[in-house]
């Protein structure tokens, strides 16, 4: 069986790591037996999450996890795409996580003592008090300087959200007439959607571009469609 290392659970959606919630998405999109063990990214392989266990071996990385997972347990998500439908996945998972996805860290890292404090709680709440200040001011500095050598962290705050506000009327455009990225049917690339619009949509965590996202039906309706497919259990997301 597959071992799921990640993030608790935390704000009603299914892992507060925007990965973490991408992959254990396409576990359940491409009906992949699976459980969870909880862990912090200082125990973890190149020291992020998520990872997994499978066969004695440890994986890290969600795009080369679900390329093992293609590789042992078969492509269903994705076995009836053209090849246009796999260029346009590739295009949209390139905006997604190398783009948008900073975008986000910048608000939970970066801005904000609040913000801050809310994202602190619920990825290091685990970790006794004094010991969880220490690392996560440690992993804090580990990320604000990762935003700032992808280059988004370089630029003014405004310019920033400006960014991430295009990406996000992208992503309704796309979503305007259609349930999923690529149409009638969820493809992998919904996975990678999932997991970062709704640690956009519904997190804690403020920030001008999830105002912007919250007053785009198409992406509130995407999240609410994806969760109860493949959340159930979770019940709606709380969009706050």
């Amino acid at each position: 069986m597959i071992v799921l290392h990640q993030f608790p659970r935390a704000w009603h959606i299914p892992n507060p790591g925007q990965f973490c919630a991408k992959l254990e998405t396409y576990l359940r999109m491409a009906e992949i037996e699976y459980r969870i063990a909880e862990t912090l990214p200082i125990y973890a392989p190149l020291g992020k999450l998520p990872y997994i266990d499978h066969d004695g071996r440890k994986i890290a990385d969600s795009r080369i996890i679900i390329a093992h997972l293609q590789q042992n347990f078969g492509n269903r998500p994705d076995q009836t795409l053209s090849d246009r439908q796999k260029a346009q996945a590739l295009a949209w998972q390139r905006l997604l996580e190398e783009h948008l996805y900073w975008v986000c860290m910048y608000s939970r890292w970066q801005t904000g003592a609040e913000n801050w404090r809310i994202n602190k709680q619920a990825i290091f709440r685990s970790l006794p008090p004094l010991l969880a200040d220490g690392v996560a001011s440690l992993y804090r500095l580990r990320i604000k300087s990762q935003i700032r050598g992808h280059g988004i962290g370089r630029l003014p705050t405004a310019q920033v959200f400006e960014l991430g506000r295009q990406d996000v009327t992208a992503l309704a455009a796309a979503l305007a007439d259609r349930p999923y990225l690529l149409g009638e049917q969820p493809a992998s690339v919904d996975a990678s959607a999932y997991g970062i619009l709704i640690n956009l949509l519904a997190c804690p965590v403020t920030s001008p571009v999830k105002d912007y996202a919250l007053a785009q039906p198409a992406l509130i309706d995407y999240c609410r469609r994806m969760q109860l497919r493949y959340f159930p259990e979770l019940g709606e997301p709380r969009f706050v």
